[in-house]
């Protein structure tokens, strides 16, 4: 399949190139590209033609979308606007990859695709803009919502557990924040599938299985031999930062569930990491 996929060098992209390496890829970010540039973007995608973009690329800092929402907006609604528009023009589908902050989590239960959103913070309310975009301009497209991603190597939660550990010796993380962490890797995979499909729409796709910031911590620390480490468990509110996250807010993989396509346990996939 002769495919696009923007964000190529980023943790998710790199796990994209891994499970597509049968497919004709064409690599899209910075600095050769810049999503936010709609003119570029839309001559490098209709001179390509692909079949399917894949669009990982995103300011995913949610603490900078918050001190900056313009900047968040402009790339992460923006930007997938340019490639909508791309796909547009050359009859392409878009898969683009959103988060489960969408929601306010308020409802204190997984949230299904069907479901109403609400960003409470910038870096949500720039990603929902984004998957508005995508519905305003195409009939075939995915979005894909998932949480708490993470792969070996770069800017990753437990990588920050682990160094933070062995800098300080103890640790303070929230325990009222719960999702589902998702290894990169399996997210790659899943997608792989989705876009065989041509089964359009919405679709939740994190690990399975749920826990707190300070559950997730605990489970890295051990994995990683580092479980001596003291580990206190706090609040929100006690730990200041310029977001605000969602607390409540894991997603249920109900609609890709149904097209056979799902994802192991949080804690399978944490294993493997550290493996």
């Amino acid at each position: 399949m002769r495919i696009a996929l923007t964000g190529h060098k980023g943790q998710l992209g790199q796990a994209l190139l891994n499970v597509l390496d049968q497919d004709e890829v064409l690599g899209i970010d910075l600095p050769e590209y810049d999503i936010t540039d709609g003119a570029a973007i839309r001559e490098v995608i209709g001179n390509y033609a692909p079949k399917v973009v894949i669009h990982t690329a995103a300011l995913t800092d949610v603490d900078r979308c918050a001190r900056e929402p313009e900047l968040a907006l402009k790339v992460n609604g923006l930007g997938t606007h340019n490639l909508a528009l791309a796909c547009q023009r050359c009859d392409a589908a878009l898969l683009t990859v959103s988060t489960n902050e969408v929601f306010d989590g308020h409802k204190g239960a997984p949230y299904y695709e069907h479901e109403p959103t609400h960003a409470i913070n910038a870096y949500g309310r720039s990603k929902l803009a984004g998957e508005v975009y995508t519905q305003m301009h195409l009939a075939r497209f995915y979005i894909v919502r998932t949480a708490w991603l993470y792969a070996r190597g770069g800017n990753n939660f437990p990588g920050k557990i682990v160094a933070a550990a062995k800098k300080h010796g103890k640790l303070r993380v929230v325990c009222d924040e719960i999702s589902s962490p998702t290894y990169a890797p399996d997210l790659a995979a899943a997608i792989a599938q989705l876009i065989r499909t041509e089964h359009f729409g919405i679709f939740h796709l994190t690990n399975t299985g749920v826990c707190s910031r300070y559950e997730f911590s605990r489970r890295i620390l051990e994995l990683a031999g580092l479980d001596k480490v003291p580990l206190e468990s706090i609040t929100s509110d006690q730990w200041p930062r310029a977001s605000q996250p969602p607390l409540h807010c894991a997603i249920h993989n109900f609609a890709a569930a149904q097209l056979g396509i799902q994802l192991r346990h949080w804690d399978d996939a944490l294993r493997d990491y550290f493996g």
